[in-house]
């Protein structure tokens, strides 16, 4: 009889296995966040968090202009870790291409660079390395060195001496430069970075809180009966989180100052006013998946979905010359990459309006266009 009973029971738990099943084969939209979600966030995950260091964008200044010259600069260019962007006439123009981030790397040989290695003498080459992402500058200046090792080593043999007419005591010596973050300190590129996120982050959890919380305690249809209009109220929702998240940007500066001694060696108000845009973006972000979202579980699961990838594509604390050249496009509509570049330009370099307008302009039309959209689904709802 308790053989029976046990039987009984295990197919009795066997339907409800099957019944369950069925009915989660039924439910298309929780299928889907079963298997895209995670699909697409490993991909993301493995392509973006790449740790080898390839394509750093090299300018070269040939003062030499010799057969020898010529050699070593191909060496850094036939290598992956290096891609050369173009030739500059002087060191001067080499300087301000890095400080508008036009390159990652510059690489200065001397006009007396041929003459020393035919006199058997140590010749100099310099390399200067835009050391604000601080491990990239790191792995880039190891491979500078690999680089030169192996040149040196191609030049010993006595066929290629022969050809060139030089000594076999001839050397070649790099010298790295470390430029904005001479310590190598990486809390300063991470703080930079994370900032940013920290930024949209909280705008779009607050918002979409904010928002589908009224939605729960049925506040929205008393807003029907009112006679203000649907952007007073929308206005009036969305002004006092945009002030109240904008002190955060003074908070995180002082944290970064105080705690980490990070430098800010430009504009405050240009930094601000980014930080703002990045703000005013994420709430648009929350607002618009509050207009999706019955509950308030539900707008931090689909904030869940959308701010890792944001997270991950910014550049905040990994290099996106890391990452394939369709993610590294994928990136430019991505908000957060842009602050991440005004706040590294503002803090670390110094740069000013003049440089970084394009980053600025690319926040103001995330923030225009995510706040127009959430603010037309909202709207819409109201009516």
């Amino acid at each position: 009889m308790k053989i029976l009973l046990n039987k009984i029971r295990g197919w009795r738990l066997w339907a409800l296995f099957l019944k369950e099943l069925r009915q989660i084969k039924r439910n298309r939209q929780l299928m889907a966040s079963l298997i895209i979600p995670p699909t697409v966030q490993l991909i993301i995950f493995g392509f973006a968090l790449n740790p080898e260091v390839t394509g750093l964008r090299l300018g070269v200044v040939d003062e030499s202009r010799s057969s020898i010259s010529r050699e070593l600069r191909s060496a850094f260019v036939e290598s992956n870790s290096f891609a050369l962007r173009g030739e500059y006439a002087s060191a001067a123009a080499l300087s301000h291409a890095l400080a508008q981030s036009e390159l990652d790397a510059a690489l200065i040989i001397p006009s007396d660079f041929a003459e020393q290695r035919e006199r058997g003498a140590t010749a100099t080459a310099q390399l200067i390395l835009d050391a604000v992402n601080s491990n990239t500058a790191g792995i880039a200046a190891g491979y500078a060195q690999r680089i030169v090792g192996a040149f040196n080593q191609r030049l010993g043999t006595p066929v290629t001496l022969n050809a060139k007419g030089l000594s076999a005591g001839a050397k070649l010596r790099a010298q790295v430069v470390l430029l904005y973050n001479p310590g190598l300190r990486n809390s300063w590129f991470i703080l930079t970075g994370v900032l940013g996120i920290l930024l949209v982050l909280n705008g779009s959890l607050v918002a979409a809180g904010a928002m589908v919380k009224e939605k729960e305690i049925g506040t929205v249809e008393q807003l029907l009966m009112t006679p203000a209009a649907a952007g007073e109220v929308i206005t009036a929702k969305i002004a006092p989180l945009f002030l109240l998240l904008s002190m955060t940007v003074w908070l995180a500066l002082g944290v970064g100052w105080l705690v980490f001694d990070v430098p800010v060696r430009g504009s405050w108000l240009l930094l601000y006013t980014a930080g703002a845009l990045c703000v005013l973006a994420g709430i648009g972000l929350g607002t618009f998946l509050a207009t999706f979202s019955k509950s308030q579980q539900q707008a931090q699961l689909m904030s869940f979905f959308v701010n890792p990838p944001l997270a991950l594509m910014s550049g905040a604390t990994t290099p996106i010359e890391a990452m394939p050249g369709w993610m590294q496009t994928i990136t430019t509509v991505n908000p957060v990459r842009h602050f991440a570049t005004i706040a590294r330009g503002v803090m670390l370099k110094g740069a000013g309006l003049e440089v970084l307008y394009p980053n600025l302009l690319a926040l103001v039309g995330f923030a225009v266009l995510l706040m127009g959209v959430s603010a037309w689904r909202f709207r819409k709802q109201l009516g």
